[in-house]
């Protein structure tokens, strides 16, 4: 159960200027809430709350801000104040923070940083993006092999206080090459005398710093992992991504995958935080993607106009059959990106997801088609061969969705696009199109229109 936090209380008390007891209070409180409340109070009062926080926990609470609250608080504060919280940062989230900084305020932060830590903080700006090197830390626990457990839990206790996380420490050797693994239950379970060699895990799992972040992120989840030790190209170690990195990739990746199925140009901040244009623009080009596409649609309907003035009943049908259709390719367009987004699909897949569609399609559509038979040959009795030819269409189309909402996805990670743009927008105007054409050759010879 959640603990209730009073941010009323809290504002009253920076309202009456009663910084004593605030900042008593804010001491105990997570740095999370504690960024939480800060950001919901004007940006006046915000600041000067901030000042109020402990040396120790100013930092924490400050990785917590979103950019735009970081940018003011650095141009709200002294340059003695920004040496503080730089220090204390924790490289990755520094690293994180001046990716969304502009560049005269990363100026000003580099310039207060040490020369150690702005060194650093630039090695890690020139990793790609969506690198994991991009998102590693260095500050992680190395031992040695030459060390007894004894000496290592003597340098955990004098250097842990600085590192991100001391429960996994890295066996490295004088060139920094990673040769093993040990936990510190690994250390507290063995002897003081006990040599690190003879204790290390040399089955290691861990990354290159050019490797895919999502794939990175991906390792946690799979063997549940609290960190993974980041290589250089010759095996030396230079950082160790962590799970609170890991979700926050995951969290990003997802929250993408989402806009793109929803037909949408990813967004990089919040929706609350996004302006007007911007959010049009990230929607609007594959809107004119969609609609060009549509006009498809429009120009088949009019190459059957013939059919239509014959038979005006089939017309009442049509809405039936293409949203039926982009249903069923998008029921089967989640499942694959969803299941590649998990690594339970592969490229490879590909033969295997299309049989499996076919059979699960044809199934769902003989039960979709009978009950829309008997449903018309009720509803419009004499004309059961227009029933007929509503149900083979239907089925289909049920067939073709499932079939092409099944592949693409696959087929466009096979050509290097993202599989989540083909999902249910892109799926339906294919699809719509598509049953069209079968709705009237179904019709033109069972009818003979």
């Amino acid at each position: 159960m959640e603990n209730y936090i009073d941010f009323d209380k809290l504002e009253e008390l920076v309202n009456t200027r009663n910084y004593r007891e605030l900042r008593d209070i804010l001491a105990g409180m997570n740095e999370v809430d504690i960024a939480l409340f800060i950001e919901s109070l004007p940006v006046e009062k915000a600041t000067v709350t901030f000042r109020t926080l402990p040396k120790g926990l100013a930092a924490d609470v400050f990785a917590n801000f979103s950019s735009d609250t970081q940018e003011y608080i650095i141009g709200s504060i002294t340059d003695q104040e920004l040496a503080v919280i730089v220090e204390d940062l924790f490289v990755d989230d520094a690293v994180d923070m001046l990716e969304e900084l502009p560049a005269s305020v990363v100026k000003r932060v580099l310039k207060n940083a040490t020369p150690d830590t702005r060194a650093l903080i630039n090695q890690f700006l020139q990793y790609p993006e969506n690198s994991a090197g991009s998102i590693m830390t260095a500050e992680f626990t190395d031992l040695r092999h030459n060390m007894t457990v004894e000496d290592a839990i003597k340098h955990i206790r004098r250097t842990g206080e600085d590192r991100e996380t001391v429960y996994t420490c890295y066996v490295i050797d004088e060139r920094r090459i990673l040769d093993g693994v040990v936990t510190v239950k690994d250390l507290l379970l063995s002897s003081d005398e006990n040599s690190i060699d003879n204790i290390m895990d040399t089955e290691i799992i861990s990354v290159t710093t050019l490797e895919d972040r999502e794939d990175v992120a991906k390792l946690f989840a799979k063997y549940d992992l609290l960190s993974v030790p980041v290589v250089d190209h010759e095996g030396r170690l230079v950082g160790i991504v962590t799970v609170d990195d890991a979700v926050d990739v995951m969290e990003q990746e997802a929250t993408e995958d989402f806009e793109k199925m929803a037909a949408m140009i990813p967004s990089e901040k919040p929706y609350l935080k996004t302006g007007v244009f911007t959010l049009a623009k990230n929607r609007i080009m594959w809107l004119l993607v969609l609609m060009i596409s549509g006009m498809i649609t429009g120009s088949i309907l009019g190459r059957y106009e013939a059919a239509f003035a014959a038979m005006p009943l089939l017309v009442t049908f049509i809405p039936m059959l293409t949203d039926t259709g982009g249903n069923a390719g998008s029921q089967s367009s989640t499942l694959v990106i969803r299941g590649m987004a998990v690594s339970e699909i592969s490229t490879k897949d590909l033969l295997a997801v299309m049989w499996k569609e076919i059979r699960v399609s044809v199934l769902v559509g003989v039960v979709l088609s009978a009950v829309n038979f008997v449903r018309l040959a009720v509803t419009y009795p004499g004309n059961e061969m227009v029933a007929l030819t509503v149900a083979l269409t239907l089925f289909a189309t049920v067939v073709l969705a499932k079939t092409i909402g099944g592949i693409l996805p696959i087929i466009a990670k096979l050509v290097k696009a993202d599989p989540a743009i083909m999902a249910a927008p892109l799926i339906t105007t294919v699809v719509d199109a598509f049953s069209l054409v079968i709705y009237f050759s179904i019709a033109e010879r069972l009818l003979h229109l």
